[in-house]
């Protein structure tokens, strides 16, 4: 694979962790910027991982990590969109700030790059130097997680309650999506 494929695949694979860092970006009264390091590294180091690990399992183990992984991945996405949602009708009067949630963020960042396991699996087949392919996913993660919560931030000012509810719903959405894909109902 060339550089450039690289870079098309880590933009392809990012695509979820984005959408969650949108989602994490409306949360916040103004870019809480440690946060949204933790989040982008978070997100970028394990989709960084999961293609190594897969690279490294091979067709040993793939059917079944795939034959379960959009199980977990829609699973957890709901459980988190399902938090969020239930978080915007609460009642606002703590609106201090954002809650640096480790668990939550490290939950998300394995439930978007769950499909970079698989992508990793494909690696092994293929003539990739897995670690030029990893950097160049990791870093792509990273910084489209980075734009993502300051996207978030600026709708997020300005709708914050409906924002929450619409990224929950995304989560959840990115979630059956994930799960319909991989049962091959579309």
């Amino acid at each position: 694979m060339t550089i450039l494929q690289l870079f098309l695949l880590g933009i392809g694979l990012a695509m979820d962790a984005t959408a969650v860092s949108i989602c994490k970006g409306l949360k916040m009264k103004k870019v809480d910027y440690r946060y949204m390091v933790l989040i982008a590294g978070a997100f970028g180091i394990f989709q960084a991982i999961m293609p190594l690990a897969g690279y490294y399992l091979g067709s040993t183990f793939s059917s079944y990590i795939t034959s379960i992984d959009h199980w977990i991945a829609f699973i957890l996405l709901g459980v988190i969109g399902g938090k969020m949602i239930f978080e915007a009708f609460e009642n606002e009067e703590d609106d201090s700030g954002i809650s640096y949630d480790l668990k939550e963020v490290l939950l998300l960042a394995i439930a978007t790059s769950i499909d970079a396991l698989a992508v990793g699996i494909t690696f092994s087949f293929l003539q990739v130097n897995i670690w030029i392919a990893i950097a160049i996913i990791g870093m792509t993660t990273f910084v489209c997680s980075v734009i993502g919560v300051f996207v978030g931030n600026r709708f997020g000012i300005r709708y914050k309650s409906k924002a929450e509810i619409v990224g929950g719903i995304i989560l959840i959405a990115i979630g059956v999506k994930i799960l319909v894909e991989h049962l091959g109902l579309f």
